[in-house]
């Protein structure tokens, strides 16, 4: 496994650079941000991760170790590969990404192209309790992070019961502004469930 590079950058493109390592022009593919720390002709240092396939090797580059290992962890979930790795980190920097998965903040990790509602989900509940770790942090329960996992499972639940997501969403929304932050997954489903009456 090559985890870093170092060494003069030979050329910046619109989605690699060329950085020589020991006499040798290694392409390492990087997102936008990162791309625009590198000069041309200046010595610089990524954090890495090789990708091997049947066909290719592909080094993706990163400014450091975190934003590396995250997408790492990324490529852990249902669906999703280096490419769409990339997307998410050059959309979402590590600390946002790690706010919206431990929040369940499907807003925040829809903005990336090729994730939906669903694949947003699926990332959510799939990397919740791993996101901290890679961070190297704990994350520690706050009414934030209850409060997303709160929306996220009373919502699911009035889809499953038959209303419309729009229409889950916004009673949910109602329902937590109205003083029912203090309140748990079965509490919010109640009150949700008597504002919008039989379906």
């Amino acid at each position: 496994m090559i985890s870093t590079v170092r060494g003069p950058v030979l050329s910046i493109g619109l989605d690699h650079a060329v950085v020589e390592v020991g006499g040798v022009g290694m392409a390492v593919h990087a997102t936008p941000a990162t791309l625009a720390g590198l000069r041309r002709g200046e010595e610089s240092r990524l954090w890495t991760s090789l990708i091997v396939r049947e066909d290719s090797l592909t080094l993706y580059g990163f400014a450091d170790a975190e934003a590396r290992d995250l997408f790492g962890l990324l490529q852990t979930a249902s669906g999703v590969g280096p490419r769409l790795a990339l997307a998410t980190l050059a959309v979402l920097s590590p600390d946002q990404l790690c706010s919206a998965l431990a929040d369940g903040n499907l807003t925040v990790l829809t903005q990336v192209p090729g994730i939906g509602k669903k694949s947003a989900e699926r990332l959510i509940l799939e990397l919740r309790d791993k996101v901290g770790v890679v961070a190297g942090t704990t994350v520690e329960p706050t009414a934030t992070v209850d409060r997303g996992r709160i929306r996220s499972e009373v919502s699911e639940a009035l889809v499953g019961l038959g209303f419309s997501t729009k229409q889950a969403d916004q009673t949910v929304e109602a329902v937590l502004a109205n003083g029912g932050g203090d309140l748990d997954t079965s509490a919010v489903l109640r009150k949700a469930l008597a504002t919008l009456g039989p379906k």
